[in-house]
């Protein structure tokens, strides 16, 4: 897996060494910042339901300000570390280790700009951050990646084969 594009293009990151991570595909992220690409520079990201951090440190990548991730797996918060040490981006990023959910739900109205997330699949995580962003919106935008089959209202969304990007705006 690679950056694609901004300051950090073309440098390899690791991937969580756990075969319930699903990894985004260069496909994706390139049409999910692509969308996004005027609200990039200079914006406070959150990376939740990280996993190996790339949307956060994509993010960085092309002109953010600071990134923090959230995840909940011992060994994918290890692999974000690892990822955060190999572009030297400590100083702006935040790696928190927990329940993507309960951290979202202390979140103040906009402390955040953007914020991805990939929940898994199998659950209706993607269902109830939906819920919590439309009770108190923690960021002005919120993209998040789920299958394709699952009827998710947003504002906006994009569908990429089995793939959907659903995006919710700030009110």
């Amino acid at each position: 897996m690679r950056i694609i594009a901004g300051r950090f293009k073309g440098r390899r990151l690791k991937s969580p060494p756990d075969r319930r991570v699903r990894l985004t595909t260069e496909r994706v992220r390139e049409a999910w910042f692509s969308i996004l690409a005027p609200s990039i520079e200079g914006s406070r990201v959150l990376d939740l339901f990280a996993g190996s951090g790339v949307l956060g440190l994509e993010a960085l990548s092309r002109g953010a300000t600071s990134a923090d991730f959230v995840e909940v797996s011992r060994t994918s918060v290890l692999t974000i570390n690892s990822n955060v040490a190999t572009l030297g981006v400590e100083a702006i990023t935040r790696v928190n280790r927990g329940d993507a959910l309960r951290f979202t739900a202390g979140l103040e109205q906009t402390a955040y700009d953007i914020g991805f997330a990939d929940p898994p699949f199998p659950t209706d995580q993607a269902l109830k951050l939906q819920a919590t962003f439309r009770n108190q919106a923690f960021c002005r935008v919120l993209v998040i990646e789920h299958r394709s089959s699952l009827e998710l209202s947003g504002d906006e969304t994009r569908l990429y084969g089995d793939i959907a990007l659903t995006f919710l705006y700030e009110s």
